[in-house]
């Protein structure tokens, strides 16, 4: 069962110290004890390199008939606790609104009526304040915004951030054949609530990352009302893909440069790192990580 968990860890954090972290370990015993899952299966899981670390086929086979598996057994087991002690309180959520909408309105109706006693005070804020500051219990966050002193829990799949724009507005103006063609277009951009600057649009050329800020006469603090203004025409847009799926589908918006587009880590659950937690949050961590699957 310690290798098990351990595989799933590593394959949630795609990090070996951050699975470490989450299960109490040096990163040399998850090290360890993924090298001896890896023998004795005679299959390799993993790929590593110095900057990064990849599941292999096998891997993600093995993580997709399992997982289901050991999220039934962890509720099963968060469900004998709740019988012998009915965790009760307040949880304190603060979560990106997207991630809000994703992760937790799903598990609302089931936990409010499996536990009642348990009140979630949820704020949905796409600010970067300091969740232990603010007395957060909980926090979803995307990856590259996770303080170091956080506990970390991969949710879902990678994300994959892309521009857009209406065909009325390519034909005008024409199609960017680069992203650094974005600097002669009329780009929305976004930045963080409470920052002063446009938060920077990041690609991927030659196996690394490099980031533009496009030029363009609207910034806005609010992502839903970028993808309104690129809707109406007034320029490209930067979104997560999933977001814009459908008006791509519909044929409302074009995707452009994918070929610069790759996918990176997306939301985690995250926790303030503390030797005690209430059981009202650990039941419901154990119910938001059990939906995301």
């Amino acid at each position: 069962m310690t290798r098990i968990r351990t595989f799933l860890a590593v394959a949630a954090h795609l990090s070996f110290s951050r699975a470490a972290d989450e299960l109490g370990m040096t990163s040399s015993a998850v090290s360890q004890t993924i090298k001896s899952l890896e023998a004795h299966l005679g299959q390799q899981l993993f790929q590593r390199t110095t900057r990064s670390v990849i599941l292999t086929d096998e891997g993600a086979l093995l993580r997709s008939r399992i997982s289901p598996v050991m999220d039934e057994m962890d509720l099963a087991l968060a469900q004998s606790r709740v019988a012998a002690g009915r965790p009760a309180g307040v949880v304190r959520i603060v979560a990106f609104r997207s991630a809000g909408e994703r992760f937790i309105l799903p598990i609302l109706s089931d936990l409010r009526r499996d536990l009642p006693q348990i009140t979630l005070d949820i704020t949905l804020d796409d600010r970067l304040d300091d969740p232990v500051e603010g007395r957060f219990d909980l926090a979803l966050r995307i990856g590259e915004v996770i303080a170091q002193d956080m506990v970390a829990v991969a949710l879902g799949g990678e994300l994959r951030q892309i521009a857009v724009a209406t065909p009325t507005y390519l034909s005008c103006y024409g199609v960017p054949d680069h992203p650094r063609a974005l600097l002669s277009h009329d780009c929305i951009r976004w930045r963080w609530p409470g920052q002063q600057h446009a938060f920077p649009w990041e690609f991927y050329e030659d196996g690394k990352w490099f980031s533009i800020n496009p030029s363009g006469g609207l910034i806005v603090n609010d992502k839903p009302m970028a993808l309104q203004m690129a809707l109406a025409g007034l320029g490209v847009a930067f979104a997560i893909e999933d977001t814009v799926k459908h008006h791509i589908n519909s044929g409302r918006l074009i995707p452009l440069l994918e070929r610069w587009s790759a996918p990176f880590p997306g939301f985690f659950l995250c926790y303030p790192r503390q030797r005690h937690m209430s059981a009202a949050t650990r039941f419901v961590i154990d119910r938001i990580r059990a939906k995301a699957g």
